[in-house]
């Protein structure tokens, strides 16, 4: 008898592992992550981490890339970001 949710416990799917917690995870791992952040305006390019509290400016134009929220940081419109580290 197989069940519609039965999958090999050993390796579960990316999909299923990636709604679970942090700590529920087959191998723990966290949800924060560094990304390089593109400035709209003169293309310069800034680390920024994934949950940042504080508003983020640029180093060269003082533009502002990312708001904080309760969780993750919202990028301005028009930043493009490439995720660091992977």
């Amino acid at each position: 008898m197989v069940l519609s949710c039965d999958y090999d416990m050993l390796h579960p799917p990316a999909d299923l592992e990636k709604r679970k917690h942090k700590l529920k995870r087959l191998v723990q791992s966290p949800n924060s992550f560094f990304m390089d952040v593109k400035c709209q305006g003169c293309f310069n390019i800034t680390t920024v981490f994934s949950h940042s509290q504080t508003v983020v400016l640029c180093g060269s134009c003082s533009a502002v890339l990312c708001q904080p929220t309760g969780g993750k940081a919202r990028l301005t419109e028009g930043c493009s970001f490439r995720r660091k580290g992977d």
